[in-house]
Parts: structure tokens; C-alpha cells; sequence
């Protein structure tokens, strides 16, 4: 008991002390209890325990399974679809309009006798005879129309006459100007050693005599192309020497020029170009 007066006994005080100690305890306890626990997140949740799986049915080890077999699920066989060929697109063909047939001049030979030759001049080899009556066509002719370059009827291949020789049917000038080659020989060699000189208008051309058979000897031959009164005109020439004189005059706006062949009875050789002066 206190006592009035104030005054605790000490062995009541120290009772009294511990019943306090105590009560502080018990409020502690409880204040640890009663604090809130925080939510726990579905994934922070322990993983549920295994399910225990059921034992295994003895009977069921003991039964084999039925094999499958080719008859039980039939495999589909493929089947392959055939390409399909495009049929091709026919072009039709263009019509050909057929080139009209050129009505070439026909000659008849007016002269008993007449001759076809190699090249649009006497200068050049025969090649063929004409005689009167016979019919030819005109497929050619020279510049100026004074000779015809002709096939007849008679003959495989053409040759060249005078326009004088033929009566003549339509017009030789709508034909073309044409040139033609010289049957080549390679029994003798060309001219050797041509050389030409000039004096005012005069131009003489020489060269070294080329042996040849008296059978095969034809002379020469000078193909030319020379300026007379302002106009290149083309010109042949034969002889037998071995030199020749042009008269070629220098007012033409061209250049003049020839060149000389070794002529036999066969033919011409490889010809040699003149030094033009």
C-alpha cells in the first residue's frame, strides 16, 4: 500500500515496477500482430505442388498396339497434269507483187555481117559474129549510146556492137551505162617500164615490148580517160607498138588517166596504171 504521505515502500515499488515492464510487453506483442501484411503478386505465389500422376495400368503394357499396315491408310497416288503446248500463231505470208518484166529495146541486124566484141569499140577482141536478120536484146550501152551491150539469141552470154549495125526497136537510151571486164589471159605478163610525157597538150604514153607468139600476138591495149574541148570522155585504143600519143587538153575539171594491157588472142593481162602527167 502507499502510504499517505507519499511514501512507497521499496519492495512495493519494485513490484510495481515490473507489473509496468510487463504491460509494455504485451502491448509490443500485440502491436506486431495486428501490423498489416502486404498482397502477395500471383507471381510471387509458391508454385502449386505436383499433381501425383496416376500408376500405370499393367494391362495396358501388356496389349501391343495394332501396326498399320499399307492397306489401312491407302496413299494418295499423284497425278501429274500434262503441260499444255501453245499452239503457234500462224503469220500469214505477205503477198509478193510481182516486179513488172522491163521491156528492154530489141535490135535486128541490118549489116550481112557484123561483129560482137569484148568491149564498146574496135579496139577489143572479137567475140562474136552477127549476121543479118538475127535478133538480139539490149540490156546495156556505152556513154554515149554508140555501142550496145547485147545478148542474141544465139549466144549464152553478151558481147558488145555498134549501134549502127542494128535496126533498132525502142529507146537504147533508157537502158543503163555499164562497164564490163576483160577475159583475163595469164599466158604473158603486163607492160613493164610505162611511164607518159607531156608537151602542151600532147601526152605520149611507152613501155617495153612484151614477147609473144606470132600466133598470140594481139598488140596492146590503152584504156583512157582524156579531156578534149572541156569534157573527160573515155576512149580505147589498139596497136602494136609500144608507145601512143593523146592529144588531152587541161581545162576539164577532172583528171585524166589510162591504163595499158598486154593483149594475146585468149585474152587481157593484169593491166598496169599510167603515170598521167
Amino acid at each position: 500500500m502507499i502510504q499517505k504521505g507519499g511514501y512507497v515502500p521499496p519492495f512495493t515499488r519494485s513490484i510495481f515496477l515490473m507489473a509496468f515492464g510487463v504491460i509494455l510487453l504485451l502491448l509490443a506483442g500485440c502491436s506486431s500482430q495486428a501490423a498489416p501484411q502486404p498482397a502477395i503478386s500471383p507471381t510471387q505465389q509458391s508454385p502449386a505442388a505436383p499433381t501425383e500422376a496416376p500408376a500405370p495400368d499393367p494391362t495396358a503394357a501388356d496389349t501391343p498396339l495394332p501396326s498399320a499396315t499399307a492397306t489401312d491408310t491407302p496413299v494418295p497416288t499423284a497425278t501429274f497434269t500434262p503441260t499444255i503446248s501453245l499452239t503457234p500463231t500462224i503469220t500469214n505470208t505477205p503477198t509478193i507483187s510481182p516486179t513488172p518484166t522491163r521491156d528492154f529495146p530489141d535490135v535486128t541486124v541490118s549489116e550481112n555481117q557484123a561483129f560482137c566484141r569484148y568491149g564498146p569499140g574496135t579496139a577489143y577482141l572479137y567475140s562474136h559474129g552477127l549476121y543479118a536478120g538475127e535478133h538480139a536484146v539490149v540490156h546495156g550501152r556505152n556513154y554515149s549510146g554508140t555501142w550496145l551491150w547485147i545478148q542474141p539469141d544465139n549466144l549464152d552470154r553478151h558481147c558488145w556492137a555498134a549501134a549502127s549495125v542494128f535496126t533498132i526497136e525502142g529507146d537504147v537510151s533508157s537502158v543503163p551505162v555499164v562497164q564490163t571486164e576483160l577475159p583475163k589471159s595469164t599466158l604473158y605478163g603486163p607492160p613493164e617500164d610505162v611511164e607518159a610525157t607531156r608537151s602542151g597538150n600532147q601526152v605520149t604514153v611507152s613501155w617495153e615490148a612484151v614477147w609473144m607468139t606470132e600466133d598470140d600476138d594481139r598488140g596492146y591495149l590503152i584504156e583512157a580517160t582524156i579531156c578534149q574541148n572541156g569534157v573527160l570522155i573515155p576512149i580505147a585504143v589498139q596497136t602494136d607498138s609500144t608507145s601512143y600519143t593523146f592529144t588531152d587538153d587541161q581545162n576539164c575539171s577532172g583528171e585524166s588517166r589510162g591504163r595499158l594491157y598486154t593483149v594475146e588472142k585468149h585474152g587481157y593481162t593484169t593491166p598496169v596504171e599510167i603515170p598521167w602527167p
